[in-house]
């Protein structure tokens, strides 16, 4: 396809499609899941297609099978527009004992799951996608491996382009594929954009619960403002309470959809092998699935963000944490956060099937908070039980700014998030 900007995600398709009978992409409207599925689809079924849509959803309520029959891989896109394709789709994977059969989109879950009688469970594989990386979308140099720092201990020395300005610009532009190839007014746009039509249509449509427009906003302006932090629904309640009367059983139900339609993705907490007892504090840590939809909730943009250093190092950690979620996909790893009841913490940890893991510091750059990272790093490092679990395969400070990645003479590596890739 012209323009197509390869994806980290074509890569894990291909390989679960060689195992499986179906595979389900799911991730926020715009991240570019449908585009990444027709490159290896052999016919498509559009479901929300405005000429063609009603006809497939009407034929998928009264013969499944008939929606089934095509080429295969056969994508059935936004297929959960009729929940009952999923027990169809099974039945047929079961039976033509043949893997890369369909592939599924959805950019929200199935309001009426009751219509889904089987979890699916050996016949379909889930693939994550989320917005593009730096790497993807062409500003990362790649000229570090998240992988390879998991390999072998490296000495780097890769140059770095991106200013701060252009991270600042890249926060509020964020991951959209269409933005990527846009202007930067255009670009900038298009959060806002995609922020408007979650509160005006998209948070209401996920299980047809009519909800309110400014509500909607509001907890969102809340929960930008509580990034990164494991701030508690009390708490964003009272912060909307300011302007509305709400319960916290409300404000549960809006997060919920949004949840559902994958704008929020929370980080869970690690839990390592520690030599001393130490309460590990378990409350997720809140994420937008791309920092873009936190600056336009706020109605902030590049400049205001260089103008405000203590907010946007807020929002650069959310555009590094996507990014290394991405990147940790390709891995087969989790992205955790760790937090002791002493106030330790630790913004990443990148986890892998193997046990594996390396530990993170986001940090916007320069000297003293580079330092600061450094002694949470080591101090973390020093409690791990390697009796029990392996020691960290890497240590890493992720900047915004700074010349080069290089590794400290201690074995810190210090990496702009512009030299990153998978």
């Amino acid at each position: 396809m012209n323009g197509y900007k390869k994806r980290i995600a074509d890569t894990i398709l291909q390989r679960k499609l060689e195992g499986m009978g179906a595979v389900l992409i799911e991730g926020p409207k715009w991240c570019g899941k449908t585009t990444t599925a027709e490159q290896q689809a052999r016919s498509i079924v559009y479901m929300d297609d405005t000429m063609e849509g009603t006809d497939w959803i009407r034929l998928a309520e009264l013969n499944p099978q008939g929606v089934l029959s095509g080429a295969t891989p056969r994508l059935i896109d936004e297929w959960q527009a009729v929940p009952q394709l999923w027990d169809a789709i099974r039945f047929q994977v079961d039976h033509r004992q043949k893997d890369a059969q369909f592939i599924l989109t959805g950019s929200a879950v199935p309001a009426d799951d009751e219509k889904m009688r089987h979890s699916g469970t050996g016949r379909f594989s889930w693939l994550t996608m989320r917005t593009m990386s730096l790497w993807e979308s062409g500003e990362s140099n790649g000229g570090v491996s998240l992988g390879g720092l998991f390999d072998t201990p490296q000495e780097l020395f890769v140059p770095n382009t991106l200013t701060l300005d252009d991270i600042a610009y890249l926060v509020c532009r964020g991951g959209w594929p269409r933005a990527t190839l846009q202007s930067r007014k255009v670009a900038l746009g298009r959060a806002f954009d995609y922020f408007d039509a979650i509160v005006k249509k998209d948070i209401s449509r996920v299980d047809g619960i009519r909800r309110d427009t400014e509500r909607a906003r509001r907890i969102l302006r809340s929960y930008a403002r509580h990034q990164g932090t494991p701030a508690s629904i009390s708490s964003i309640t009272e912060d909307v309470r300011v302007n509305e009367d709400v319960d916290e059983k409300t404000v549960s139900a809006y997060l919920a959809a949004l949840k559902k339609i994958f704008v929020i993705e929370d980080m869970m907490a690690w839990n390592p092998n520690l030599r001393s007892k130490t309460a590990i504090r378990t409350s997720d840590n809140r994420y937008f699935t791309d920092p873009s939809i936190a600056t336009a909730a706020l109605g902030l943009g590049p400049d205001d963000l260089m103008q405000d250093l203590n907010t946007f190092g807020l929002f650069f950690e959310t555009l590094c944490v996507r990014d290394l979620r991405v990147y940790a996909d390709a891995l087969d790893g989790e992205v955790y956060h760790f937090r002791d009841k002493n106030g330790l913490e630790c913004d990443a940890v990148i986890h892998l099937r193997n046990s594996s893991f390396g530990l993170v510091e986001i940090k916007l750059g320069g000297e003293r908070l580079i330092q600061e990272g450094v002694e949470t790093l080591t101090t973390l490092a020093s409690k791990i039980d390697t009796s029990k679990m392996k020691e960290p395969s890497f240590l890493m400070i992720l900047t915004a700014t700074g010349k080069f990645a290089y590794r400290r003479k201690d074995g810190i590596y210090v990496v702009p998030v512009g030299c990153l890739k998978d």
